[in-house]
Order: C-alpha cells, then structure tokens, then sequence
C-alpha cells in the first residue's frame, strides 16, 4: 500500500482535545499533491496518527457554513 502524503497548507483551528491529547482540527490540506482542501480531523498530539475525517472543497465549506447559520441553537 502506498504512503499517503500531506501537507498542512494552512491551520484554521483546534474544534476540542481530549483528555488523550488528541485534538479535533479544521485545516487546508492538500492530499497527495492535489488541490488543497478543508479538512477535518483529528491528530495525535504527535501528528504521527490522525483519525478518519471529512474534506471539504470551498464551495461546500460555504454551504456549510450556510447551514449552520440557519439552525437555531
């Protein structure tokens, strides 16, 4: 199986740490050498590990954050 390969383009924020250490991030990230996306996911304090997380392109980052306005809380 091939490495995959990353690059923190950019850190936008920590969402929360556990108790582990790990943190829950938002980050553009470009996988692979492609084209940066936002990410989110979390990491071992390390950064040897990271979890399962989401990629999002501009366009449904926007989107989202559309939604997310519109809920009430």
């Amino acid at each position: 199986m091939s490495e995959i390969k990353f690059e923190i383009i950019k850190k936008i924020g920590v969402l929360s740490k556990s108790a582990s250490g790990w943190t829950k991030e938002v980050n553009l990230m470009s996988w692979n050498d492609r084209e940066p996306k936002y990410d989110i996911r979390e990491w071992s304090p390390d950064r040897e590990k990271r979890g399962k997380g989401v990629t999002l392109s501009k366009e449904e980052l926007l989107t989202l954050k559309e939604l997310l306005n519109s809920v009430e809380l």
